[in-house]
């Protein structure tokens, strides 16, 4: 991570929990307030129960993992089901409902879509602040009587996913691929926010490098979701693709799901 990241001390048990866990991997400390931390710094603190991170001295809101309400909450209610490209990519469609390894987990939207449609996923998250920010939001989902159902169709894999798919003992039915890729929105709103997840997740040169150990795991496929005019993963072509408005998603398919 190239920018440095300050905590803040909580009151809640989970999130200081987690804070503490911050404060071993990346070797910090505490500030006592903000007025210690450096302009455009980034500050993991308590935002009312949530786990957050934001700009020091910035107006972007802050990142937060959230299952119940906002944009995960909507779609939940609202979203297309089956029929989204996401649900066709992993086979939803073929009247299954795969094991999912989302190796890429990153705020966990897509993760919590296919949990939301019956799949059981397990998320891996290399980066130790995002990983913390997943935990906290599947802590409060666990704690709603909607979502509740759904969180528990999701496990947190922290670490380097390279390295545990190759590690594995255990096979899943599909593995799903969103590496980070230059975002070209011309939103200036979407590029602030695209610049503080990219300051957390740093670059992803290895991005070409999780194709294979992904295709050794999977049983049936691997989806990789990229921008509709992005190169193939690794030069790989896929063995067909499904194509939306702004992003695609490749299928190497491996062989057919059974019934």
């Amino acid at each position: 991570m190239s920018t440095p990241l300050f905590l803040l001390a909580s009151d809640h048990p989970a999130i200081q929990a987690l804070l503490e866990g911050l404060a071993a991997q990346l070797d910090t400390g505490f500030s006592h307030s903000l007025q210690y931390v450096d302009e455009g710094a980034l500050v993991a603190f308590d935002a009312s129960g949530e786990l957050a991170v934001q700009r020091a001295g910035s107006k972007e809101k802050p990142i937060v993992v959230d299952f119940v309400g906002g944009k995960a909450g909507h779609r939940r209610k609202f979203g297309g089901g089956k029929g989204q490209d996401i649900a066709k990519a992993v086979g939803l469609n073929k009247g299954v409902k795969p094991s999912v390894l989302d190796a890429t987990g990153g705020l966990g939207r897509d993760a919590f879509v296919l949990a939301s449609l019956g799949c059981n996923v397990t998320l891996i998250e290399r980066s130790p602040v995002v990983a913390a920010l997943l935990a906290d939001g599947l802590r409060r989902a666990l704690e709603d009587s909607d979502v509740a159902p759904i969180a528990q169709q999701m496990s947190l894999l922290p670490g380097n996913a390279i390295e545990l798919m190759g590690a594995s003992d255990n096979q899943y039915d599909v593995v799903y691929l969103d590496p980070m890729f230059p975002h070209r929105e011309k939103s200036a709103l979407v590029k602030k926010e695209m610049r503080l997840f990219q300051d957390l997740l740093g670059d992803d040169p290895d991005a070409n490098q999780l194709l294979q150990p992904a295709l050794d795991l999977a049983r049936y496929r691997v989806v990789v979701k990229r921008p509709r005019l992005a190169p193939d993963l690794n030069g790989q072509a896929p063995t067909y693709r499904l194509e939306g408005k702004a992003c695609r998603y490749d299928i190497y398919a491996l062989k057919a799901f059974s019934g």
